[in-house]
């Protein structure tokens, strides 16, 4: 039974990371790749019961998008929060429309939520890294 649940909870990942609205594309494409402070996340994660937006395992956040219907289902929410809290992960809400017209604002709350780069993270040497050895001079 709950390798069946986990092998649901995957599926419906992979199908909301198909489906995923402007807001979790747009924070999506400043946290891919370690683009935020040498953080790895990771999206539409799932966490027991549930399933994160946004999944930062080294620092142990998970960042929640929410849309209009979160407004009428806060009860749900709440629950949901004390539930990911309660395995030792921190969360942080943010309003769709906030995600879309303040991304870089959103980004300096998630990255102080975190405590700032990842320790030990080299922005050089990860461009470097990442560069074809072409492009190696």
């Amino acid at each position: 039974m709950r390798n069946q649940r986990a092998r649901l909870a995957r599926r419906r990942a992979q199908r909301l990371r198909l489906e995923d609205t402007d807001a979790e594309a747009r924070l999506w494409r400043s946290l891919r790749d370690r683009k935020l402070g040498g953080w790895k996340w990771r999206r539409q994660v799932p966490v027991g019961r549930y399933i994160a937006d946004f999944l930062c395992p080294e620092g142990r956040l998970v960042v929640e998008l929410d849309g209009a219907q979160h407004a009428e289902q806060l009860d749900y929410d709440q629950r949901r929060t004390v539930y990911l809290e309660r395995r030792g992960l921190r969360v942080l809400r943010f309003w769709n429309s906030e995600a879309l017209t303040n991304t870089d604002g959103v980004c300096a709350t998630i990255l102080d939520a975190l405590g700032g780069d990842r320790p030990g993270w080299d922005p050089i040497a990860e461009a470097t890294a990442r560069l074809s050895p072409q492009g190696r001079g």
